[in-house]
């Protein structure tokens, strides 16, 4: 497809999109998703507050709501602060690091008014994780929390927010900017994902492409009013989390409810405090708020991604709340959900059908289509799809103009997908993504062991955690599991780690010396 001009200065995004010929068809058959050349989505999702100033927006425990009026304000004078004191141009790339918050959430709108390339990461991220994502974007300042200000690296430009000297320098910033009017096919947004070699992918997402999921999944399967008021686990750094706690409930003008960080019972707490109508946590949140018999009875819609709902989960939820929970599976490559079901279309036990505008079928090895039944590969595409930053694993990802997303699916005779496993390495838990070789690569840091080989088993509570088996280097003292697990913790963000750990004497591999993560997983 041949794309509008950029208006970005730093052309860095639009010089390292892959070659067009390396794209998977994009679908544009709903008449939503045809969006005017210029297009900033921070602008557009903003609004309300032109059309209801005064209309609630973001709640945050312990802090007074904000208005659509005052995000506004508030994004304003952070794109203002960008371009006069750090000197941001359209095209820069604006790490953003914290938990949700106003402010953050500030911070998204202003870089993205600023015509900044916004790069939201998860707040438990360690300083060599950021450098990786630092030597892959090429960034160009951070935003960060000042709580989480430990770990950055000391050569990107730092601004703190959330401080008294952040609030300082709000009060003497004019509240007015006029947006960058970016064009529909400018990235907007770098989100990473990890691969299973461990080292993060950023997928590149456009302009539009932030509208789009607005208005497929969103108004088609969610279908969200401006009473709705919602909440969610998941950070902006998962786009399941940017949809679900931002983009969704201001593309109708509703409110959300900014979680920095609950359990499931607290959730369900606030849940109650707020009277939240719709919610997006993962399936192990649900489930625990089940056998804490919490009744939830402001819910109207629960949104569950990030791992499998079993249907037991799904029924017992729908027993104690009378709510259906609304399953689906997405992509950071595809920005969200593309399969899914609400209300009577739900088959419990199954993920769903392709969402209205996207496309879906399950294929086998050589990328053609199954019989009805058959298991294969899950084969999307839509208006939204995966370009991945200057990544060779492109063409793994995007075959015959479709998006391979790596899942093990089977389709029925009425277009319903019911999944079976993940096609990779990949360990899902607690609806985090944890890539085994990252964990490995962090433990073989350790300068007593020698080998390692890490998979998921599963678990009860979270779907799955992370297990290591560990070979010990010759004539080191002997570790203990926390010792290890310690260890990994200050490698690599803490919900990595290895929470079972066995040590073995050697380790199963091909006569090449590959690792048989297979056997590992049936050891006998």
């Amino acid at each position: 497809m041949e794309l509008l001009p950029s208006v970005h200065v730093d052309t860095f995004c639009r010089d390292h999109l892959p070659p067009v010929d390396q794209w998977p068809e994009l679908v544009f058959d709903l008449p939503e998703l045809h969006y005017p050349e210029r297009l900033n989505c921070a602008a557009a999702l903003l609004e309300t507050a032109t059309q209801h100033p005064d209309r609630p927006c973001l709640h945050q425990p312990g802090s007074a709501t904000w208005t659509y009026a005052e995000l506004d304000a508030h994004a304003n004078r952070v794109a203002r602060v960008l371009v006069d004191d750090l000197q941001i141009v359209p095209g820069n790339r604006v790490l953003l690091r914290g938990p949700n918050s106003q402010w953050l959430t500030a911070a998204w709108f202003g870089a993205l008014k600023a015509g900044a390339v916004v790069v939201t990461t998860m707040a438990l991220l360690r300083e060599g994780e950021l450098r990786t994502i630092d030597e892959i974007a090429h960034l160009d300042a951070a935003l960060v929390d000042h709580r989480y200000l430990e770990g950055m690296p000391p050569d990107i430009r730092t601004l703190a927010y959330g401080d008294s000297q952040w609030a300082a320098r709000m009060d003497r910033t004019a509240a007015r900017f006029d947006h960058v009017r970016t064009s529909r096919d400018d990235v907007a947004l770098l989100a990473f994902t990890s691969g299973t070699t461990g080292r993060p992918k950023a997928t590149m997402h456009f302009h539009r492409d932030v509208m789009a999921n607005c208005d497929t999944f969103s108004r088609y399967v969610l279908q969200p009013t401006a009473d709705d008021i919602f909440i969610g686990t998941p950070p902006y750094a998962f786009t399941f989390g940017l949809g679900g706690d931002l983009l969704f409930p201001l593309h109708v003008g509703a409110s959300t409810v900014l979680v920095e960080k609950a359990t499931p019972l607290q959730l369900a707490d606030l849940i109650d405090e707020y009277g939240a109508t719709i919610c997006f946590t993962a399936p192990t949140a649900y489930k625990a708020m089940i056998h804490a018999q919490r009744k939830l009875p402001t819910l109207t819609k629960g949104v569950s991604a990030g791992e499998h709902l079993p249907q037991a989960t799904w029924q017992e939820f729908r027993d104690l709340t009378g709510v259906e929970l609304i399953d689906g599976i997405g992509a950071t490559e595809m920005l969200h959900i593309f399969v899914s079901a609400s209300g009577a279309d739900i088959r419990p036990g199954s993920t769903g059908r392709a969402v209205p505008g996207y496309q879906a079928r399950i294929v086998d090895g050589l990328g053609q289509p199954v019989p009805a039944g058959a298991q294969g590969r899950l084969a999307v595409k839509g208006p939204t799809g995966c370009r991945y930053l200057d990544d060779p694993r492109q063409l793994a990802y995007v075959q015959d103009g479709w998006n391979i997303t790596g899942d093990t699916f089977t389709q029925d005779e009425d277009g319903y997908f019911w999944y079976h496993a993940r096609s990779d390495d990949m360990i899902v838990s607690s609806g985090y993504n944890i890539a085994a070789p990252e964990v490995e690569e962090a433990l073989l840091r350790h300068p007593g062991v020698a080998e390692c080989g890490v998979i998921g088993v599963p678990d009860e509570a979270r779907g799955s955690i992370v297990k290591a088996y560990v070979v010990l280097a010759a004539g080191v003292e002997p570790l203990t599991a926390k010792e290890l697990q310690d260890f990994v913790k200050q490698q690599i963000a803490p919900y990595k780690y290895p929470r079972a750990i066995e040590f073995v004497n050697a380790l199963p591999r091909t006569a090449t010396g590959k690792l048989q993560r297979f056997r590992l997983r049936t050891p006998d």
